[in-house]
């Protein structure tokens, strides 16, 4: 702990004379898992907001720390897919995403928006986040939510425990970054989100029996693990005990894109002398 906090104390110097950003991102997020459009590949069909603040610090040209905290959704439905065995499961969820998280930025053309030396750079990015979900489906003119009702038997002998809420997720992607003038710099950036759990959409392992589900979990536990009956077009199938209901052999991942708007707030000693070298060479 002491090392820790000695740590801190010899950074304190080093940010302060960083060059230090406070910002906005607003953009869209997205998901990708067993309730996409095209579950092999992104889809951008069931969009929504996405926005919060972020807090850069620069190390170098080449090094920025990011700490960020967003806010977005996500959501997915079975009706919005090509195959039939998809529109015949005819399940859906939707999720609030909250996510805090600690990245790295590295700028390819290296980027100091004082005095405008780099106005212009590329970036990737990478870190860790912290995200909460809880996914929800619409029934019976309201949202549920799902987790505490153990859809797949969760909570069950032999079915494993609830899923978390809180879950680690990997940010990475890729960003551009400009500097209006030395105050104010605007971008874009498009991050995949790689998280550790198959339950962003609360669908992941197979089909538990009506009669187990309902005498352990309850009744709406089991209406809402399988929703089949209720396409007016379509005959409620009855799935074998152990039936595939997801597929368990691939995690959920979600997006968050958008554009970002910054003010740097802080001068670096550097800059200062620099100007200061200006002004006396001009007498």
């Amino acid at each position: 702990m002491k090392k820790y906090f000695l740590f801190l104390l010899l950074s304190i110097p080093v940010l302060i004379n960083a060059q230090t950003e406070v910002g906005l991102l607003a953009g869209f997020s997205a998901y990708q898992g067993e309730l996409a459009p095209e579950t092999s590949r992104a889809s951008f069909s069931q969009t929504h907001a996405a926005f919060g603040p972020f807090v850069r610090v620069g190390v170098s040209a080449h090094l920025t720390l990011r700490a960020h905290f967003f806010y977005g959704k996500v959501s997915g439905d079975d009706a919005n897919a090509n195959s039939q065995a998809r529109l015949a499961r005819n399940l859906s969820f939707r999720s609030r995403i909250y996510e805090t998280g600690i990245i790295g930025e590295f700028n390819i053309l290296g980027y100091r928006a004082y005095n405008l030396e780099r106005v212009f750079s590329p970036y990737l990015f990478a870190g860790a986040a912290l995200t909460k979900i809880n996914p929800e489906a619409y029934y019976d003119n309201q949202w549920v939510k799902l987790q505490p009702l153990g859809t797949e038997g969760q909570g069950l002998e032999g079915f494993g425990d609830k899923y978390k809420l809180w879950e680690i997720a990997i940010p990475m992607g890729v960003g551009v970054k400009y500097a209006i003038n030395d105050k104010w710099n605007v971008g874009f950036e498009f991050g995949f989100r790689k998280t550790f759990t198959d339950y962003l959409d609360d669908i992941s392992t197979v089909y538990v029996p009506y009669e187990t589900l309902a005498a352990g979990n309850g009744e709406l536990a089991a209406i809402l693990s399988n929703r089949s009956g209720e396409r007016p077009d379509a005959e409620p199938i009855i799935f074998e005990d152990g039936a595939n209901r997801g597929n368990s052999s691939t995690n959920d991942w979600y997006i968050i894109t958008g554009f970002t708007v910054s003010y740097n707030f802080s001068d670096n000693g550097l800059v200062g002398a620099r100007r200061k070298t200006r002004r006396k060479g001009c007498y």
